[in-house]
């Protein structure tokens, strides 16, 4: 398991004294960006801790200002960087939750026995999550995180059971 969590995306600047524009990956952002105190950025040469001076919503977006950067030149500097949390300190999920970045890399099977490919990705259709699952020849198979759908996510043996309902392939 990863240590860290990715929980959003700085996608631009805000303001001129160093605020930047977060595109969150949480589903309770409010939640998630209220309690948080320190957090990682990690660019494409480092990851360093930065303290959380203030949090701002705008839109479907996270408005925060970080202790150290003051300028629109400073902030700059860390677009399209990723904000991470260290995964010990988070409280553990509920029954039959998990984090994307644990899931995707298992190898999905249909209820019939037959490998249907590995997970690749995960992403919120606004109903449903849709998982991407890739076979060996790239190609993609989109399927709705429904429980007509997900039977079974085994995480201990790395391994995702669904069954094809009529019109899915």
């Amino acid at each position: 398991m990863e240590k860290y969590l990715e929980i959003g995306q700085i996608v631009n600047t805000f303001g001129i004294k160093g605020m930047v524009k977060i595109k969150p990956f949480t589903e309770n952002t409010k939640k998630r960006f209220d309690n948080l105190k320190k957090v990682y950025i990690k660019t494409k040469k480092e990851k360093k801790e930065y303290e959380i001076e203030e949090i701002k919503y705008h839109k479907e977006m996270v408005l925060a200002k970080f202790k150290g950067i003051e300028t629109i030149e400073e902030a700059e500097k860390f677009r399209n960087s990723y904000l991470l949390i260290n995964r010990e300190n988070e409280k553990p999920l509920e029954k039959g939750t998990y984090y994307i970045v644990d899931m995707v890399g298992l190898e999905v099977y249909t209820d019939e026995g037959d490998k249907l490919g590995i997970l690749d990705d995960i992403f919120n259709s606004g109903s449903s999550d849709i998982y991407v699952v890739k076979n060996e020849l790239g190609k993609q198979i989109l399927l709705p995180a429904i429980k007509e759908v997900i039977k079974n996510i085994d995480m201990e043996n790395r391994k995702i059971t669904v069954h094809l309902i009529k019109g899915l392939m």
